[in-house]
Parts: structure tokens; sequence; C-alpha cells
């Protein structure tokens, strides 16, 4: 009996429902989102804090960064930077980038290695005072310590790993050697599997950007994502609904009414971070949704059209809108913006978001 093809409202609840499950532990949490992208900005909470919080019980904002040491999770790229499970990170080193490494270079970093193994954990304050290495031109045209680039180079390389912050700042340790992965294809299919899971239904224009940003997470294996994303589109149950090819994860089907009675859709209103599973894909977005959400910290501020931070507004399982948080004297302070041009006139709404602006409240712990 053939299954029936799901339709654009099975595919509204299903990336609804599916990413907004009930909460559970922080490590339950994010292994069962496979990755959590980090953003530094804080408005009114980081990125990973306002993702979380939606998806651990009685989460709190910094919660992550204070129980990160002992976590099984590794801070490192991915398809972006972000936090994952220990489990796929291995399965991106050790790394060998293209562009490699000059000789004073590689011998910079071995004298590093051994002073940070000979500390344990260190600051790079502690590395710049013991090498002084200078000042460097970053990437957006100012001065930076060079010896907080080059951690950062040692950091992707995987020859440190991430050990906790100090005040925001990362704390490095040695990373332990690990072997190489002996089936790339296999270790391949497993990441891109990680990114079906957090982000489906996907497009298949999607899905082919999201396996290309693999490159950046496992680089040794740059030439076989193509192949990669051959196996994906024949292996991945998919439909084609108006012409596009949908994929989700395997033994998930969106028509299922498994997704109808999920508590993500009740009368329920969340402030959503700009990265959230839910909004991250900006083309998936306009299809589901009808109008186009963009991130606008860095647009100069005459040119916004909905704010330096606008929160996607999610109103059972669409989203409806945005919101500007911030914080004034220990109050919270709440911006709201329709895509209608008002609020939904159902008093289920104003309830709904009276709940959330009183669990962002708790959250950030004001009141």
């Amino acid at each position: 009996m053939a299954t029936q093809p799901p339709t654009f409202d099975d595919l509204r609840r299903y990336a609804v429902a599916r990413t907004l499950f009930m909460p559970t532990t922080l490590p339950r949490a994010i292994e069962r989102l496979g990755f959590v992208q980090a953003d530094p900005i804080r408005a009114p909470a980081r990125a990973q804090d306002l993702i979380l919080r939606h998806r651990v019980r009685d989460y709190r904002a910094g919660d992550l960064e204070r129980r990160y040491a002992k976590l099984a999770i590794e801070e490192d790229f991915f398809i972006n930077y972000g936090f994952l499970p220990r489990a796929t990170h291995q399965l991106m080193h050790p790394r060998t980038p293209r562009k490699r490494w000059t000789k004073s270079r590689a011998a910079k970093a071995a004298a590093v290695l051994a002073f940070v193994r000979e500390r344990g954990v260190v600051h790079p304050s502690e590395v710049d005072a013991r090498f002084q290495h200078g000042k460097v031109r970053n990437w957006f045209g100012g001065s930076s310590n060079a010896s907080t680039q080059l951690l950062d180079d040692m950091h992707y390389r995987g020859l440190v790993r991430i050990a906790g912050r100090a005040g925001g700042v990362r704390l490095y340790e040695a990373r332990a050697e690990t072997p190489p992965v002996e089936d790339a294809p296999a270790a391949m299919d497993a990441l891109i599997d990680v990114i079906v899971r957090k982000y489906a239904p996907i497009p298949d224009r999607s899905l082919t950007q999201l396996a290309y940003h693999l490159r950046g997470g496992a680089p040794q294996w740059r030439r076989q994502h193509r192949a990669a994303l051959k196996r994906a589109r024949k292996r991945l149950p998919s439909a084609e609904i108006d012409g596009v090819r949908w994929f989700w994860a395997e033994g998930e089907n969106p028509h299922s009414a498994r997704w109808m009675t999920q508590s993500s859709g009740s009368d329920s209103v969340r402030l959503l971070a700009p990265f959230d599973p839910v909004v991250w894909d900006r083309r998936r977005f306009e299809m589901l949704w009808g109008w186009a959400y963009r991130f606008e910290a860095y647009t100069p501020a005459a040119k916004r059209g909905r704010g330096y931070y606008a929160l996607p507004l999610l109103w059972r399982d669409t989203v409806i809108g945005w919101g500007n948080l911030s914080v004034v004297d220990n109050r919270l302070i709440a911006q709201l913006g329709y895509q209608s041009g008002k609020p939904p006139r159902d008093a289920a709404f104003k309830c709904a978001l009276d709940e959330e602006l009183e669990r962002v409240r708790v959250f950030l712990g004001i009141g």
C-alpha cells in the first residue's frame, strides 16, 4: 500500500514538532539535536542558550558554559561553529586542511603545544606572555594577538580542544590523539545524517548546501562530499511537492499523525533564536511560512526591517512575526512585530505570549 505523500501543512507541523521535543536533560537534548550552533551576541542571551531553553528542563542562560567541562561534548566547527557530541566530533578528526603550515608556523605550534601539555589548561594570555608572538591583522581588518590566532588554528586542526571558558574567553588543553577514521564514506554518511536529523524536512537545494558545508568540518574528505550527497539522495526518504524534492530522517514520516499530537502543536508561543533549527534554513523558511526572515545584526541600523536581533515568533506551528528583547533596569522589554501587521485576535494567543515572556524572565534570572 503506497504511503500518502505529505502536504505543506504536514511539512510545517513536522518541521516544528520533531525538533521542539519534550524538554529533557542537557546531555540528551544535545545528543538529540546533534549540533547546537553558537553565536557570541547576547540579545538578551547567546544563541546556544536561546536554542537549549526550549529543549532542556529548567534551563538557565549560561548553563551550557557552566556545565561544559563535565559533558561529553566538544566546541568546534561542524557546518558552522558550535557544540556537538564527542562521538560526532571524532568523525571529523584528525583534520588535514588544504592550506599547509609553513615550517615557521609549524615550529611555533609545536612549541605552544608542548607548553599547553606542560601547563594542562591555558588561557590565551598565558601563551601570549610566554611566547610574545605579537599582533596580526584579523579577518575584519582589526588587530588580534598572534597567539590567539595560532591557538584557534591549532584548535581547528585538532591539536588542542576547548577545555572551558573564563569570562567568555576560551581555555585550551591538549587534545588526545585519535586514530584516523578508516571508513571515510561511512563517516560522511553519518555526518550527513546528523544534518538531516537536525534540519529535516530539507529541500534538495538546502541539503546540497549543507553537505557542502561539511567540507569545513571534515576538509580531509572535501572530494568525497559529492558522492556522499548522491548516496544520501538515494537512501533518505523523500517526496516531491510542487516541483521541489524534500528529504527527511529515516524512520520518520511527515504525514504521520504523530506530529499532530506533539506538544509543540498546542496553544503555545515560542520566541526562537535566529539559528534555531525551526528557522535556520532561510530557503525552507520562505517555502513553509510564505515570508522572508533575515538576520540583521550586521546590517546597518537604518536598513534593518525587523531589528538588531529579531527572534522569530512561533505561534502553534506557524512563524507569524518576531520579537526584539532587551533587559533594562532588571525588566524585560519586548518589542514585537507581526508579518500580517497585527497580532492574532485569538485570546489564547495573548495568554500564551504572556507565558512565554514569563519563561524568558525565569531563563534570564530577572523579575
